[in-house]
Order: C-alpha cells, then sequence, then structure tokens
C-alpha cells in the first residue's frame, strides 16, 4: 500500500477492510486472501488515482459498490472527499455498513438504491466510478445522470472490445458524455488487460434519464 502515499491511518483502514473480505462470511467476494485481495481489490481500484479529476474529486459515486470496490479504496485514499457507495442488493448494503463502521471511514455513506432510483444524486457527483458493473453503454446510463456537467466517468474495464466501445460511443452522444481516454494500467505484476475509460459529461442529461429501473440492461442504447 506504500506505493500509494498512504499514511498510516490510511493503512490501518485498508488493513480492516481486507480483514472483513477474509473473516466475515457475508463478504461478497470469492477471494478472501488478504494478501490477494489488496492486489486484486485495492490495487485495482487506487490505479484510478493516475486521474488528476479523481485526486480534485470532492463528491464520488461508486455505482454497483459489491464488496467496496473501488470506492472503498478510493474512500480511504481521498479523505476530503465525500462518496456515496451506491448498492441495490441489502446484504451487500449491510456488509457495506459494517465495514465503514469497523474501518472508520467517516467520508463514506452507503445508498442502498438501484442507480436509476437514486433521485438525490442526480447531477451529485464530480466523479462517478463503475468496476465490473454491466456493459459499457449500460454503465454509461447509469452514470450519466448521476454526474455533473463537466464531471467524469472512470469505467473499469479488462481488455479493449471494439464492437462494445463503439456501442457505448453511441449511447454516450444520446447521454451528453463523451469518450476522453482509455487509460491503460498495471496494478497486478504482469497485468496486461486492465483499462480505465473516462468519459467526460458535455451537456445536461435529457430529461427521459434515468429510465425506469432495469430498462438500461434491457434495452440497452446504441
Amino acid at each position: 500500500m506504500a506505493d500509494y502515499a498512504l499514511n498510516a491511518a490510511q493503512e490501518r483502514s485498508l488493513s480492516v477492510v481486507l480483514h472483513a473480505l477474509a473473516t466475515d462470511e457475508h463478504a461478497p467476494t470469492s477471494i478472501r486472501d488478504p494478501a490477494l485481495a489488496q492486489r486484486v481489490h485495492v490495487a485495482d481500484s487506487l490505479a484510478a488515482l493516475e486521474l488528476e479529476e479523481v485526486h480534485r474529486a470532492r463528491r464520488l459515486v461508486d455505482i454497483g459498490s459489491g464488496a467496496g470496490f473501488p470506492g472503498l479504496a478510493l474512500a480511504v485514499a481521498l479523505p476530503t472527499a465525500e462518496v456515496a457507495l451506491v448498492e441495490s442488493q441489502g446484504r451487500k448494503c449491510a456488509f457495506l455498513e459494517r465495514v465503514c463502521a469497523d474501518a472508520v471511514i467517516e467520508n463514506a455513506r452507503v445508498v442502498c438504491a438501484r442507480a436509476e432510483e437514486w433521485e438525490e444524486g442526480l447531477e451529485w457527483g464530480d466523479v462517478v466510478v463503475a468496476r465490473a458493473v454491466a456493459a459499457q453503454s449500460v454503465v454509461l446510463e447509469y452514470a450519466a445522470p448521476l454526474l455533473r456537467v463537466g464531471g467524469l466517468l472512470v469505467d473499469w474495464r479488462g481488455h479493449r472490445a471494439g464492437e462494445e466501445e463503439e456501442q457505448a460511443d453511441r449511447a454516450a452522444e444520446i447521454l451528453g458524455l463523451h469518450r476522453e481516454r482509455v487509460l491503460q494500467t498495471a496494478p497486478l505484476e504482469g497485468a496486461s488487460d486492465h483499462h480505465l475509460h473516462t468519459f467526460r459529461k458535455l451537456s445536461p442529461t435529457l430529461a427521459r434519464f434515468p429510465r425506469r429501473a432495469g430498462m438500461a440492461r434491457k434495452r440497452p442504447l446504441g
């Protein structure tokens, strides 16, 4: 964790998170070993710190937070940012609540709701992050209404998929977003297929978004 210039308190918080993954029977992850989870979950999450917009964010939204990555790790690394962990499944929300309390991550709050139904979050985020949530065009539809104009979506992806990216670019145009860059990262030794896709919100989201829950997956844009 020293590679990310974290202080002792931040490292302790992340250690508590890793301990919860290892010991909480309800932790929503198949990766229990703390050393492996540090590499697969924490390092991959903190790779976003390479982006200046993430460093500057005062309001950050993690869509489909699950076990808390990337949102929990970024909340620890960015103590002045307010981080919303958006998760729709009650058991995962309960896990996130326990971890935030045990690790004393006071700048993170759990929003137990679907992204499409979180009305308080409309145009709230400076940055929206998503990791292993859905097809890219679906992630864009979840994220766009939650971003302020000028804000940035950071979408974690593995290998590049041209057809999926083309569909996402068409969806982005409808949603007032624009693909800005694709940053290849190496959070794990020997990793080559890790990418952060960034999309800038250029204009307000059309009034018809967000569509009702489930429609983004059922009828993807693009």
